[in-house]
């Protein structure tokens, strides 16, 4: 499954591609609102940890598995997370929970780039801490339904196209070209959703 192919131009393997599509299906769930979404994103999440192992990407790596925790709490929180145990509407985020949001990024990326130099031979510790507690920042966000968790993944995934190009995973640096615009659309969906329980 990890043997290099050619794909229109593009080096990858087979579990990288598997990955590819999985991914892609739950991004354009998600932006439906659609629950399924989470079973995808577990899929594709455990796939995804594979690739990153091979590419030294640990955080990344290690982001996967939590990924998965995530979308089983997310899973839930979409289908019983609302008043009464009501499946949970789209909220924007106070100006409040946006400080407490950028903080924790900033404390969880100070922590793993620590780790991910200290105790693994990743030569990326600054960046694949960064763009991993970013990451979660933005899971946390869309299992609650946040509007703001599509600006998390639009400044995350821009940065993530540089450096899966970098680790010369190139049909990744695609899928995350692809989930810039995604999420752009993603927003978009989501900020009218949250407009219009307001209107």
């Amino acid at each position: 499954m990890n043997d290099p192919i050619t794909l229109i131009g593009i080096t990858t393997t087979y579990l990288e591609l598997i990955s590819f599509i999985l991914a892609v299906i739950t991004v354009a769930l998600n932006i439906r609102q659609l629950h399924w979404a989470w079973l995808f994103s577990i899929a594709s999440s455990a796939t995804y940890a594979v690739v990153f192992y091979d590419a030294r990407l640990y955080g990344d790596m290690g982001l996967q598995f939590v990924f998965i925790s995530v979308s089983v709490w997310g899973w839930y929180q979409w289908l019983r997370g609302g008043v009464d145990h009501a499946p949970l509407p789209v909220t924007a985020s106070s100006a409040k929970g946006w400080a407490w949001g950028i903080a924790a990024w900033l404390a969880a990326f100070a922590l793993l780039a620590w780790f991910l130099a200290k105790f693994t031979n990743t030569d990326v510790p600054n960046t694949d801490g960064f763009l991993t507690a970013g990451s979660l920042l933005g899971q946390v966000l869309l299992s609650r339904k946040k509007v703001e968790n599509w600006i998390v993944w639009i400044v995350v995934d821009i940065l993530y196209v540089g450096l899966y190009m970098y680790k010369g995973l190139h049909l990744t640096a695609v899928l995350y070209g692809i989930f810039v615009i995604m999420a752009v659309m993603g927003w978009v969906t989501w900020y009218r959703a949250a407009g219009s329980k307001h209107a």
